[in-house]
């Protein structure tokens, strides 16, 4: 007899409200987090460029977690709300 195993957390989590999004990425200071997966440098060197050169961006800050496989430790995330940021975003590429 096979026995199937659904792999997803079926739990219900606390429902959230979603940030909300930036009226305009032009003249921000904008956070860029690398998860330190293998790809993820070079991927967001190229978002930096894009958001400076096409959207206006007036700063890029960049941050670095230790390893992808844990989340983001306290002072990596104490960082990125002293930088004070308008907007953070993070590479997830190989």
């Amino acid at each position: 007899m096979t026995t199937l195993v659904n792999p997803l957390d079926e739990t219900a989590g606390a429902q959230k409200t979603p940030a909300p999004r930036l009226d305009s990425l032009e003249g921000k200071k904008i956070g860029l987090l690398d998860i330190s997966k293998p790809g993820g440098r070079p991927f967001l060197d190229q978002i930096e460029k894009l958001l400076k050169d096409k959207y206006g961006v007036a700063s890029v800050e960049r941050f670095q977690k230790p390893t992808f496989a844990r989340p983001a430790p306290d002072e990596v995330i104490d960082r990125i709300l002293k930088a004070q940021v308008q907007g953070v975003s993070e590479a997830l590429s190989d």
